[in-house]
């Protein structure tokens, strides 16, 4: 067992999880929690998560889904009885909140992204094969993660694997009234894909809105530009530590914003 104080016990649970047969890689993973309305009048909860304790990717909490996730939480009218679906969901926060709001929540995440582990530097390296004496990791860990989140919590979510700009079945049967997507602006490479599969589901779903948070690394403009190209509209732009409690506020930094996004209707175009 590990010589760890009762306290930090208390706050979090540390496990220690073999990613080799030979025991010669470990990752620490701990189980953090996440309270919600602490500062108000209404129902308070928390919700569990299993994340490593390095950054990694979808096995990590970012900054953006405690925005999102907290602003959820604050529009809860909105997601009560909604069927949402959230996009590159990871560690699955905001949809997790949602979900324990009375929503009906699909979560998803890229199931054929390979990842690899430098065993010398001690890096997570995207590839699309093998290379050399690198392990390769496929992203189905994600997935798993999801679900033993979801169990953590006794929260029924449906986990599904689903590549943006890729047209298979699955996306086909998603009708969600709301789309979240915490942190998926960030590989440029990948914006012109994410775009087309959200405007795919608004398109699938009249009266749909996309809501995100993201990180200003280049401007809103570049956002703005994508949004005209695949014609949508901006609802609502705010700063995504306005709305934050400051104690949650204080953990965080960066420049994150938060944009409800939909369809440009034909009237208007």
């Amino acid at each position: 067992m590990l010589d760890v104080p009762l306290e930090a016990w208390k706050k979090k649970s540390v496990i220690m999880n073999s990613v080799m047969s030979d025991d010669t890689l470990t990752t620490m993973t701990t189980v953090s929690q996440h309270c919600f309305g602490e500062d108000t009048e209404g129902p308070t909860f928390s919700i569990s998560i299993i994340e490593n304790m390095k950054e990694d990717y979808g096995l990590f909490v970012w900054p953006c889904s405690v925005v999102l996730a907290e602003y959820v939480w604050q529009h809860r009218h909105r997601f009560s009885g909604a069927t949402v679906v959230e996009l590159g969901a990871g560690t699955s926060l905001p949809g997790l909140v949602a979900s324990k709001l009375g929503a009906r929540v699909t979560l998803t995440d890229d199931s054929t992204r390979l990842e690899a582990y430098d065993l010398i530097n001690g890096r997570i390296l995207k590839v699309n094969g093998s290379i050399g004496r690198l392990l390769l990791v496929l992203d189905v860990q994600v997935l798993d993660n999801m679900r033993r989140v979801c169990d953590l919590n006794k929260l029924e979510c449906n986990v599904l694997g689903l590549k943006w700009g890729v047209w298979d079945s699955s996306i086909f049967t998603l009708q969600p009234t709301i789309i979240l997507g915490a942190d998926v602006l960030y590989d440029s490479n990948a914006f012109d894909d994410l775009f087309a599969t959200v405007t795919f589901l608004l398109r699938n779903s009249p009266g749909s809105i996309f809501i995100t948070s993201y990180h200003n690394r280049s401007g809103h403009h570049l956002v703005e530009f994508l949004m005209g190209k695949w014609g949508l509209k901006c609802l609502k732009l705010l700063d995504g530590f306005s709305f934050l409690p400051s104690y949650k506020a204080s953990l965080l930094s960066g420049n994150i914003q938060l944009a409800e996004i939909a369809l440009i209707s034909e009237e208007n175009v």
